[in-house]
């Protein structure tokens, strides 16, 4: 269904630039009201720590007041933790101010229904239709009231402890690093809570740092960090909160992939886990593998996880998530948590008394190399003689260990080129050679 501003993650863009404007903000809360709360209703509002979520918050905050919806304000906090009490507290649904892991200069509102799931892209489309419409002023008999609940973030941090019954980490050291971002509260204080040594970077938000050289995007500051206090393992969290990788004893990365992997592996060995686990086109070769040789299926889907939560409730999964570190503990939560992921993996190393490195060595990593080709005008890469005899005669050189995949970037004219395989040199000869394959067709058409 065709969408103008909805994407994969609600709406986003650069600050001060349409869509991300106060008066766009407001009539999107009032259209946002008129379809999810047309009778007036109620509405819970967190956000993460960019200097523009002020502004945003107060914009929608008028625009859902105005539309005779009540509006419930919670500060900082991690997209899941809003999804997880917008269900708690009963509400009409929950809208998240957040651009994820990008930087301070953009921001994006997303929202959550009742259930703390995500919209459909029916309800999206529903209220992209309303947006031309003036904002709606109910009489002051009829408006909404806002009240700030910031201090009810408790409730979400007992939630995510509560998905780990009875850890005590109290001989473990951890470095958890927050990326300055919605988790930077409620993070070290769930870890501490359970009796783990705390070392916290990335905990100093003050408007314009989120994901900063730090975070899940950025772990390097981490990996650093974690031999050099000597520390069992380190997490990373992205600005709102919903990514996680790791990083073990070592200060090597273990990403989302390798994540997935562990915590199906333990689910399956305690005969917990139904259905398949689910990944996206571009996870790696080898956690498909790995999973296979204990017998578990895996599944891809598009890249996005509101494709991979699409596939897992398709087919009754509980596991599913992408490389970068959106992990779907459905057995858990409604949503991407990186805490909660974090406090699975940390459950399976205190039962197992296994290092983090020793939880992801089973499962091989395959040399993946991604080429951007940017595009002039769009190309339809599987209607293109040229490439798709590129693409075979490459998947023959490959053979059974290796994969491709190219696909057309949905953010910018980009044509994505994946080569995956066990020999990292062929990966990356025949990366390059699909490329120029895709260059030079873009020219003829």
């Amino acid at each position: 269904m065709s969408r103008k501003y909805f994407g994969t993650d609600g709406v986003r863009g650069h600050v001060g630039h349409h869509p991300m404007t106060v008066d766009f903000a407001l009539r999107l809360a009032s259209s946002a009201a008129r379809v999810l709360a047309p009778n007036g209703g109620t509405v819970l509002v967190g956000k993460d720590t960019r200097l523009s979520g002020y502004m945003f918050e107060a914009a929608l905050e008028a625009g859902f007041v105005a539309a005779g919806v009540d509006v419930i304000l919670m500060g900082p906090l991690p997209t899941p933790g809003v999804a997880y009490l917008t269900k708690r507290f009963e509400c009409d649904f929950g809208v998240v101010i957040s651009a994820s892991h990008n930087l301070y200069e953009d921001n994006g509102i997303k929202f959550f229904d009742m259930n703390g799931g995500k919209l459909s892209d029916e309800i999206e489309a529903e209220i992209e239709r309303h947006l031309e419409e003036p904002p709606v002023t109910r009489t002051s008999g009829e408006l909404g009231k806002a009240t700030r609940m910031d201090k009810s973030r408790v409730r979400y941090q007992e939630f995510c402890a509560s998905t780990v019954p009875g850890l005590d980490l109290s001989d473990f050291k951890i470095v958890i690093d927050c990326a300055n971002g919605a988790g930077y509260k409620v993070g070290p204080r769930i870890l501490a809570d359970l009796g783990a040594e705390i070392v916290p970077i990335g905990c100093s938000p003050n408007g314009r740092n989120i994901n900063l050289n730090c975070g899940s995007t950025s772990p390097e500051l981490l990996q650093l960090t974690v031999p050099g206090v000597r520390s069992q393992v380190g997490i990373a969290l992205d600005g709102d909160g919903d990514r996680l990788v790791m990083v073990d004893h070592l200060g090597r990365l273990v990403d989302g992939d390798q994540l997935l992997y562990i915590i199906a592996r333990a689910r399956h060995e305690q005969k917990l886990l139904t259905g398949p686990v689910v990944g996206t086109v571009m996870s790696n070769l080898g956690l498909e593998h790995a999973l296979g040789k204990l017998g578990v299926a895996f599944r891809r889907a598009k890249v996005g996880d509101r494709y991979v939560m699409e596939m897992l409730k398709a087919s009754g999964g509980i596991l599913g998530g992408e490389t970068s570190g959106h992990l779907l503990c459905l057995d858990r939560t409604t949503t991407g948590d990186a805490l909660i992921s974090a406090l699975q993996v940390l459950a399976i190393m205190k039962q197992t008394g296994c290092s983090l490195a020793e939880l992801a060595a089973p499962m091989p990593k395959y040399p993946q190399v991604l080429e951007n080709v940017r595009m002039a005008r769009k190309l339809d890469v599987s209607a293109s003689p040229a490439i798709q005899e590129a693409v075979s005669l490459a998947e023959r050189k490959l053979g059974e260990n290796g994969r491709i995949v190219l696909r057309a970037s949905g953010t910018e004219p980009v044509i994505r080129v994946m080569v995956e395989g066990s020999d990292e040199k062929l990966v990356r000869d025949l990366a390059k050679s699909l490329a120029a394959s895709v260059a030079a067709a873009a020219q003829v058409a």
